[in-house]
């Protein structure tokens, strides 16, 4: 009897055992069975990190490692590395593609963010007071380009504008700080707005326009000192409360900020009135990584993750539009009275960014 009591509790536990364990299954995550690995932008470290990212990718069979690089350097990466690259933009996406021997790759453009300009309040009422910047809210406005150029091309301080006496924290010339447009999207897409402006509103297409442009471009980079591989540091110092007064980001970094409810301190963000929207391209090096960037693109998981990190995603303008709303007072999600121009070709982009580096023919 005491035998056959025993089989018959050794069977009901191997059943419990059976039963938790079928159970468990079924609550667990997807196991991804794919692990790849990718070079990207610093501003999209973040993103991946993030723990419901790192899930929604495990359900598709996915785990993502990540190295981050300047863009506009990444061509120059041992490629046969990664799985994938994922610059700021398109243009060192096609560089990329042409280092890797993949023209034609099946590239994506997941999200995109334009660039912005944050600013102290005191810096950009005072600018708003010398015709530089047109406020459109209480942290929010427009920096008018051509004014700013060529306040920029006379070596304007601080200083120099009225209204600025109150405010001895502001001083030197006026500038805005950029990342190193050799290497870094934003600074390279920096230049390609300016020198549009610089170019009587058109792309510099040829030697004639870097020639025009080029002095102005100088000054708008030597005045910098230093230069960042990439805006996370100037834009952490800024929030912080130290760093320059005027900065320029990705909308997403701010975005990104507003809507995880952290402090934006005394903020006031500037849409340049000329930009070039920076649309984040996924480059698949190989076949492993190849539906990785539709995923991204498509997946409304993952898509909802991106506008968390104040990206737009592909086609999302409603939904980055409804995403933001409480932060309204910040950013302009129609980009209403924004003007978005072409970008000069990578050869005319790089000549521009050795110039404005005092590098290269001198005009």
């Amino acid at each position: 009897m005491r035998r056959i009591l025993g089989i018959i509790l050794g069977l009901l536990l191997i059943g419990g055992v059976l039963l938790v364990a079928v159970f468990q299954g079924k609550d667990s995550a997807p196991t991804a069975t794919k692990t790849v690995r990718g070079v990207i932008g610093s501003e999209k470290s973040e993103f991946f990190r993030d723990p419901d990212v790192v899930k929604a990718l495990a359900d598709k069979g996915y785990t993502v490692k990540t190295e981050t690089s300047g863009s506009w350097a990444m061509d120059r990466l041992a490629l046969k590395e990664f799985d994938f690259a994922f610059p700021g933009s398109s243009e060192p996406a096609k560089e990329i593609e042409a280092a890797a021997g993949l023209e034609g790759a099946q590239t994506t453009r997941p999200f995109f963010s334009p660039l912005v300009v944050i600013s102290r309040s005191n810096a950009a009422r005072v600018l708003a007071g010398n015709g530089l910047v047109r406020m459109t809210g209480e942290n929010s406005g427009t920096l008018l380009m051509d004014p700013f150029l060529k306040a920029a091309g006379e070596d304007r301080t601080w200083q120099q504008l009225s209204g600025s006496a109150p405010h001895p924290e502001l001083t030197g010339t006026v500038f805005v700080k950029t990342t190193d447009p050799a290497t870094s999207n934003s600074g390279a897409l920096f230049l390609a707005a300016t020198s549009n402006v610089a170019n009587g509103n058109s792309v510099v297409a040829d030697d004639t326009g870097i020639a025009r442009t080029a002095p102005l471009l100088r000054k708008l980079i030597s005045v910098q000192g230093a230069l960042e591989p990439s805006t996370d540091d100037p834009f952490r110092a800024f929030i912080s409360g130290s760093g320059e007064p005027l900065v320029l980001v990705y909308e997403s970094q701010v975005a990104a900020l507003l809507l995880q409810k952290q402090e934006p301190g005394d903020m006031v963000v500037l849409y340049p009135d000329t930009t070039v929207n920076t649309a984040h391209t996924f480059v698949p090096l190989g076949d492993r990584a190849r539906e990785l960037g539709s995923f991204l693109a498509t997946d409304p998981k993952l898509r909802e993750l991106a506008l968390r990190h104040g990206f737009r995603p592909q086609d999302g303008v409603p939904e980055f539009t409804a995403a933001t709303a409480p932060h309204a007072a910040y950013l302009n999600p129609g980009l209403t009275g924004i003007r978005q121009v072409g970008t000069p070709t990578v050869k005319i982009l790089m000549a521009l960014a050795e110039r404005a580096k005092g590098q290269g023919d001198t005009p």
